[in-house]
C-alpha cells in the first residue's frame, strides 16, 4: 500500500497498544516504526533498476525480518524515556505488529510481496485492493482523529481508534470475498466467447474495488477484458500475442527475472533493437492507445542492445 496508508495503520496500532500509557506519543512511534520496511527504497542509490526489481519488497518484508526487527527495535525503544512506563512484552508485540501487519497489508496488493525469504523468492499477492484506497484508509484515519484529539482525555479513548481498525479490516477482507466473486464472473465471460486458458489474473484499478481487469493466459496469448461491479454490460475482450520469443533474444538472466516479475502474466513488443515488457501482475492500469495500436497497460520495461550489451530501464506509454 502507500506509505500515508502504512503510516496510518501503524499509527492505530500504537493508539490501540500504548495510548492509555502514553497517549499521542503511541501513535506517532506506530507511524514511524510502519514505515521503516520502506526504507529499502534507498537502496535505488546503491542498486541498478533492474536489481531492485528483487529487492524492494524483499528481504524488509519478509516475516524473518518482522521478528529480527521487532527484537532489534524493541531494544533501542527500550532506552527512549517515552517508553519507561511499557513493559519489554507489550514494546516487542507493538512493533512487531507494525511491522508485520506493512508486510501483510502488501500482499493485499498487486505487486507482491516475498513474505517467506530467505527460503523462497515467491512473491506472495492476493491482487485485491489497489495499492492506494481511501476506502481502507478512511474509517482508521477518523478513529485516530477521535482518540487523539477530539476524546484524548476519555478513559477508553482507544476504543474510536479500535473501530476504525475493525471497519478498515472488514473491508478489507471483502475484497477478497469480491475477487472470488469478480472471478467467477469473467471466468464465465471467457468460457461464453470459448477461450480455454491456463491461468487467471483478476486485477482490481481504481479505488473501492468496483473496477476490475481479468486476464485469461493461454500458451501464446493474453485475452483481457474489464469488468464493473455496477454494469451489465460485457465489456469487449482483447487479445495480446505474449512474444516469449523475443525474451530468448536477450540475457537469460534479465529474461528469467522478467518472467519472475510478471508472474507469467506478461506480454513483450520489439522495434528495431528496443524490446519492451508489458508487466499486467504489477502494473495494471487498463488498455490504452499508443499511435495506431492498442497496448495492455500503461507501464513498460525497456531492453535496449548497446554495443553487444543490454540496457534495462523502464517507460510509460504517451496517450494520445
Amino acid at each position: 500500500m502507500d506509505s500515508i496508508t502504512q503510516a496510518v495503520l501503524g499509527a492505530a496500532i500504537g493508539e490501540v497498544a500504548l495510548g492509555k500509557k502514553i497517549g499521542n506519543k503511541g501513535a506517532i512511534a506506530g507511524a514511524i516504526v510502519a514505515t521503516i520496511p520502506d526504507l529499502d527504497v534507498i537502496l535505488h542509490l546503491f542498486y541498478t533498476k533492474f536489481e531492485m526489481l528483487s529487492i524492494h519488497r524483499g528481504y524488509s518484508h519478509s516475516i524473518v525480518c518482522s521478528i529480527i526487527g521487532a527484537l532489534l527495535l524493541t531494544f533501542i525503544l527500550s532506552k527512549i524515556k517515552w517508553f519507561d512506563q511499557i513493559s519489554f512484552k507489550r514494546c516487542l508485540l507493538f512493533v512487531w505488529l507494525c511491522l508485520i501487519t506493512h508486510m501483510l497489508l502488501d500482499a493485499f496488493t498487486a505487486y507482491g510481496t516475498q513474505l517467506l525469504l530467505p527460503f523462497s523468492d515467491r512473491r506472495i499477492g492476493f491482487d485485491s485492493i489497489n495499492v492506494v484506497d481511501p476506502l481502507y484508509t478512511i474509517p482508521m484515519i477518523i478513529g485516530l482523529i477521535a482518540s487523539c484529539w477530539l476524546y484524548r482525555s476519555h478513559k477508553n479513548r482507544s476504543k474510536f481508534t479500535t473501530y476504525g481498525l475493525w471497519i478498515s479490516s472488514i473491508y478489507l477482507l471483502c475484497t477478497l470475498l469480491h475477487k472470488e466473486i469478480v472471478a467467477t464472473t469473467i471466468a464465465a465471460r471467457f468460457a461464453k466467447n470459448n477461450i480455454h486458458y491456463t491461468e487467471l489474473l483478476t486485477m482490481p484499478v481504481g479505488i473501492a474495488n468496483i473496477n476490475w481487469y481479468g486476464v485469461a493466459k493461454t500458451n501464446d496469448s493474453l485475452y483481457m477484458c474489464k469488468y464493473n461491479g455496477f454494469s451489465n454490460t460485457d465489456e469487449a475482450i482483447t487479445v495480446f500475442p505474449i512474444n516469449d520469443q523475443y525474451l530468448q533474444e536477450i540475457d537469460q538472466h534479465v529474461a528469467t527475472k522478467m518472467r519472475w516479475f510478471a508472474k507469467g502474466f506478461y506480454t513483450v513488443t520489439k522495434q528495431h533493437d528496443t524490446i519492451r515488457v508489458y508487466n499486467l501482475q504489477v502494473d495494471m492500469r487498463g488498455i490504452v492507445i499508443e499511435g495506431n495500436q492498442k497496448v495492455p497497460t500503461v507501464g513498460y520495461f525497456k531492453i535496449v542492445r548497446q554495443n553487444g550489451t543490454f540496457v534495462f530501464s523502464s517507460g510509460s506509454v504517451q496517450q494520445q
